[in-house]
């Protein structure tokens, strides 16, 4: 199996479970701006100790950024932040499954922003795939309970428009962090994934503890005093992240993020298995055609 799939996988898993952890910190005690800079924060020391280590291990010094290196990965980090910041928000107006599904707009996003600022191609099946996965998304993010509406109405509503928010500013972060990797000379590609990584993470937690110290007083404290809860959620968004940013030094981004909509799969198994949330035929139709559509991938790609 090749590496950045493998990497893909492992990313796809941990971070379904840091989305759980986000959940619960924003159903019960933060803010979307607290449960946000959480996931951020409470990584930096798991990166830094894991960037650290690999490179005493491995007898490498952190590669030597220049400026293309900073603008994408600044760029990355920024998009990244307000993309979860809007999955964050989601969780108030749907289920915990459907929010997740409705950010899946970022697959096909990714295909389009990474092909106008890399100019990076994908083949016809994957495009076959990433139409077939869409469509599952679109199936997924048609609310049951509105049925009687128009289907404009049910569609487009504000739960939509912030899983496209998500999309788009993910597909950015995906394609801007590619970006940063490549454009790093020295180190072997998870040195070079690491240091990207901890670059984007710090910047994250400045600007949003910022924004938080001077918006919404005291949510830092709050923050901090879930501490158990953020730091697992630190933990597994470093483990997911650092897998995504060595699947993004291996391969397309577009490949990589429509791949990862096996997520999905993991997402339905905690939302009915665990949270035991209920579905309805339209997400069990949508979710036979993400399967359908990662077939499509794994066939093209192996």
């Amino acid at each position: 199996m090749p590496v950045w799939i493998a990497a893909t996988l492992f990313a796809a898993f941990m971070q379904n479970l840091r989305f759980l952890l986000q959940r619960h910190l924003k159903v019960t005690r933060l803010s979307t701006g607290g449960a946000t800079w959480a996931r951020f924060a409470f990584a930096v020391p798991f990166v830094a100790v894991v960037v650290g280590a690999y490179g005493l291990s491995t007898g490498q010094s952190l590669p030597r950024p220049e400026g293309l290196y900073w603008a994408y990965a600044a760029s990355g980090a920024m998009a990244q932040m307000l993309a979860t910041a809007c999955v964050v928000a989601l969780f108030a107006r749907r289920n915990f499954y459907v929010g997740i599904i409705l950010k899946k707009s970022e697959v096909i996003l990714t295909a389009l922003i990474g092909f106008v600022l890399l100019g990076e191609g994908v083949s016809a099946p994957v495009i076959a795939a990433i139409a077939v996965g869409f469509a599952g998304v679109l199936v997924l993010s048609d609310p049951p309970q509105d049925s009687g509406l128009p289907w404009t109405k049910r569609v487009f509503n504000a739960a939509s428009g912030y899983g496209l928010a998500s999309g788009v500013l993910f597909g950015v972060s995906a394609v801007c962090y590619r970006g940063a990797t490549l454009a790093l000379e020295d180190g072997d590609v998870p040195m070079r994934a690491g240091m990207a990584l901890l670059t984007a993470t710090i910047i994250q937690t400045l600007t949003l503890g910022t924004w938080l110290a001077v918006r919404e007083r005291g949510e830092i404290w709050r923050v901090i005093a879930c501490w158990r809860i953020s730091a697992l959620t630190g933990l597994t968004s470093m483990l997911g992240s650092l897998g995504w940013f060595i699947a993004f030094a291996l391969q397309t981004a577009a490949y990589v993020k429509a791949l990862g909509q096996i997520e999905l799969l993991f997402t339905f198994f905690f939302s009915a298995f665990w949270l035991r949330e209920q579905t309805s035929r339209s997400e069990i139709i949508g979710i036979a055609l993400i399967i359908f559509s990662l077939a499509l991938i794994l066939w093209s790609s192996l």
